[in-house]
């Protein structure tokens, strides 16, 4: 075993498109510890997924071996976290379990909001902060704007900062060298009282669950008997080890080690990240700080397109679920689409990544539902409920309705920023501060209803900003709203699966892009068909599919108009009838316009 004075426990935060991946190939590819034919660019990413996207969604660890100039041999464990806004609570959990942490800056780009964020998220875990200025290569890298930002926004000295290019491998030496220097060793006692923190976990086909932990205190062996603390289950040690890309099996892990667990668990919903792992004999009596539940924000049905793929769709749900433990689902039916599930999910991206993964991993064809938060309703009778369903809604006995809000920050270029305020008041912002970050940048900060966010608002602000504006946010809590919900009424029968809930100045809104729609998709009937949108019995929107007629006038050449008359009243008479016993079929086709707009509008 190493000894503790030469193992490091670092990690890499960076905003979205930093260069994050591509610089732990290159510490990666200087270790040696994979073959240069096995080398492949974004090699912990291990999802196709995320190698398309150029995201990281699942966190990896991976301990590097490194010769210093001292002459020393260290080990050097790297946690590779996820960039985006959705998964943060992942990324802390992997910083809890780190001492020191690269702040990745992209030259071109500059400081970004989830830069700031994490950077905060590392300080608040007394991290040890190195900043590196990544792409310097490029062209358009203006290496002495980001120093001065390291400097006035950040706090950080840039005297500190390393310049590298993750992409050409330049600078890399150096910076290997930096993290021996400039991060401190863990500490913690290997005879202690056995103490380690969950900061992630996968599902392997052939071993079940890999649990990725840190041990802080003590020593853990396979054999050992282990219990996770929030759930109180007790396990025994089958293996245990560090991560080279491949496991590595070490038969024990001691204080200051990054490794992984293999323990018999079937399912990811069993660990819970951020749990506290100790000895059943002899451990330690409180859990190390900072666990909670994930609790999913955004909610959406899903069904099959075909309700005969019920089943095969639960298959895949159950199969997902054993890798995805922040994936929330139970049954859900609706009468126009059948038999399916309600999900909630940790954000938007979660939302995408879950149904991309369901069309291409399992081959499933699905409809998803247009995604919703949850409410906080308050009933007449005193009782509370949370709804994220517009068919639960008790219509008639609500006092008032609760909705969650966001704290929002937007780093923007100053010349977008009447456009970009303009959007935020647009979707009910509040703004509570506004900070000149340079001469070029402005940071606004924003508090608005999380359901704002759900529709057209990333769209409208890239486009607003020519891609240059960085979002980023956390939910705050519950305040008053307006709530309404909205039925899609189609010849006057309700369309369960099209209602939602919505605040009530934008029901008008939409309902009508939601009938227009509609309007578009349905085909002519010999009747008119009547599509609406309603609050209760108030009609808000309404559009009409004209009916395909026969020209019944055709004969009447010249003539009385009465004989006329009387053709086109027996017509109507006609249809009036078919109306009545006539039913209107709802394509599939019409489902996936109306709630793909839904989704980007």
């Amino acid at each position: 075993m190493t000894e503790m004075k030469y193992k490091r426990n670092f990690c890499i935060v960076a905003h979205i498109d930093h260069g994050k991946s591509t610089l732990s190939d290159r510490l990666i590819q200087k270790a040696k510890i994979i073959d240069d034919r096995k080398m492949m660019n974004q090699i912990l990413d291990n999802m196709d997924i995320e190698r398309e996207r150029g995201i990281t969604i699942k966190s990896q660890a991976v301990t590097i071996p490194y010769h210093a100039k001292d002459g020393h041999d260290y080990e050097l464990n790297f946690v590779d976290t996820p960039g985006h806004v959705d998964f943060s609570y992942e990324v802390s959990r992997a910083i809890a379990s780190c001492e020191g942490a690269l702040l990745l800056i992209d030259a071109t780009q500059g400081v970004e909001s989830q830069t700031v964020s994490n950077m905060y998220m590392a300080l608040e875990h007394d991290l040890t902060m190195v900043p590196v200025i990544n792409k310097i290569d490029l062209a358009s890298a203006d290496i002495e704007s980001c120093k001065h930002q390291i400097d006035n926004e950040l706090g950080l000295d840039s005297a500190d900062a390393m310049c590298v290019s993750a992409k050409t491998g330049e600078g890399i030496d150096e910076l290997l060298e930096a993290i021996v220097t400039k991060f401190p060793a863990p500490t913690g006692d290997p005879n202690g009282k056995l103490a380690a923190l969950i900061f992630d976990c996968h599902y392997d086909v052939y071993r079940g669950v890999v649990v990725h932990v840190r041990v802080m205190e003590g020593r853990l062996k396979t054999g050992d008997l282990i219990k996770m603390m929030s759930t109180n289950t007790q396990y025994k040690v089958e293996q245990c080890g560090i991560f080279k890309i491949n496991y590595e099996e070490t038969g024990v892990l001691e204080a200051g080690d990054v490794g992984y667990i293999i323990s018999g668990l079937k399912t990811v919903s069993d660990v819970k990240v951020g749990d506290t792992i100790t000895s059943v004999e002899g451990g330690v009596d409180e859990p190390l700080p900072g666990f909670k539940e994930v609790k999913p924000v955004v909610y959406s049905s899903i069904y099959p397109m075909d309700s005969n793929d019920y089943e095969e769709l639960k298959d895949s749900m159950e199969k997902l679920k054993l890798n995805d433990a922040s994936l929330i689902y139970e049954k859900d039916n609706s009468l126009a689409l059948g038999n399916g599930f309600r999900c909630g999910f940790l954000g938007l991206l979660h939302l995408e990544i879950i149904q991309e993964r369901l069309e291409r991993d399992f081959d499933q064809a699905v409809i998803f539902t247009a995604p919703s938060v949850r409410y906080l309703l308050h009933l007449q009778n005193g009782e509370d409920m949370y709804i994220d369903n517009p068919s639960e809604y008790p219509q008639g006995r609500i006092k008032d309705a609760e909705e969650p809000y966001i704290k929002a920050s937007i780093i923007t270029p100053s010349e977008f920023l009447g456009s970009i305020m303009a959007l935020c008041t647009e979707k009910r912002g509040v703004q509570t501060n506004m900070q000149y970050l340079d001469t070029k940048r402005v940071e606004l900060t924003y508090e608005m209803p999380l359901s704002e966010v759900l529709f057209d608002f990333y769209d409208r602000l890239k486009s607003y900003s020519r891609g240059y504006a960085s979002f980023d946010y956390e939910v705050t809590g519950y305040r008053a709203t307006d709530l309404v919900k909205v039925d899609i009424l189609l010849n006057g029968k309700i369309v369960d699966a099209l209602s939602l809930l919505t605040f009530r100045q934008n029901a008008v809104d939409r309902a009508r892009k939601v009938c227009e729609r509609l309007k578009n998709e349905i085909s002519r009937q010999q009747f008119k068909v009547a599509i609406q949108g309603a609050i209760g019995g108030q009609i808000i929107a309404r559009e009409t599919v004209n009916p395909v007629r026969k020209d019944v006038l055709a004969k009447c050449y010249g003539g009385d108009i009465t004989r006329k008359r009387k053709l086109l009243e027996k017509q109507k008479e006609g249809k009036k009838r078919m109306k009545m016993i006539g039913d209107v079929e709802l394509p599939q086709s019409a489902f996936l316009a109306v709630l793909k707009e839904n989704d980007d509008q």
